[in-house]
């Protein structure tokens, strides 16, 4: 994986966020990173680290073997097939993080047996901790472990079937803002009993982290974990039961099949 060429094509949001675990990972090398955008400016902040920035997808194609197109549902198909001349099947391994976006449309657009993947990480990739979930059209183990070397980059990856996908979207992409959410929601709350803002974040924040932390370390079931705080009558019990009766976890299920509805729209 250090030596292998990745271009990130699109390098919006999400293409930065992935950017910034590939840089801080030890095991890839900068100047093996190129990534274009439309308009190349606003990544100027990159200067200096060693990538290439090119507005020039072709380029870019040319000069990788992992391409990786961060580009929305709606011109991924007309980029690839602006591209596709340029893929070789003997060095090119393509990855589309597009949502809604199937591997046969992308086939149907580059005529060759490339390698495809879908990948759906999520921006927690810029700070070392995505969880991607990919799926394929190959069974080439080598082209597998290239692209999970790559996400497992910037945290950790799954395979899974590509009937699954936009349930990942929704559960691992979509599921950031949800948290974020839940946790803004807990820092008010902070606040309004007494802690100032700061205090309140960093308390709710690193709770959060160590209730995680707990689940993938134990693997035991979220609930085996409350049972270990909500003493009888005590004021975790009769917290988790108001919030419960304000619909709290029917809420957060509605939420996410809102989610995967549109989608699917």
């Amino acid at each position: 994986m250090k030596n292998k060429k990745i271009a990130i094509i699109g390098c919006g949001n999400l293409g930065v966020s992935i950017l910034n675990g590939l840089l801080a990972e030890q095991n890839i090398i900068a100047s093996n990173i190129i990534v274009t955008k439309r308009n190349i400016r606003t990544l100027d902040r990159f200067k200096g680290t060693g990538i290439k920035l090119s507005d020039d997808n072709i380029k870019a194609v040319k000069e990788s073997e992992i391409i990786i197109v961060a580009l929305k549902p709606y011109n991924i198909l007309e980029t690839l097939r602006e591209l596709n001349d340029h893929f070789t099947p003997e060095k090119h391994i393509l990855v589309s993080l597009a949502t809604g976006i199937s591997i046969a449309q992308i086939q149907q657009v580059i005529d060759k047996p490339v390698p495809i993947f879908r990948g759906m990480p999520n921006t927690a990739a810029d700070v070392g901790m995505s969880m991607t979930c990919i799926c394929s059209n190959t069974d080439d183990n080598t082209a597998i472990e290239a692209v999970q070397q790559c996400f497992n980059s910037i945290g950790n990856s799954i395979m899974i079937d590509e009937d699954l996908m936009d349930s990942a979207t929704v559960l691992g992409a979509c599921g950031v803002a949800y948290v974020l959410r839940f946790i803004r929601g807990m820092i008010q709350g902070g606040i309004q009993i007494g802690f100032d803002a700061k205090t309140a974040s960093d308390i709710v924040t690193h709770t959060v982290k160590g209730a995680a932390e707990l689940l993938i370390e134990r693997k035991e079931h979220p609930e085996f974990e409350i049972d270990k705080v909500t003493t009888p009558k005590g004021c975790t019990i009769a917290g988790l039961n108001e919030m419960e009766h304000n619909g709290f976890s029917s809420a957060l299920i509605k939420g996410i099949v809102t989610s995967f509805d549109k989608i699917e729209k």
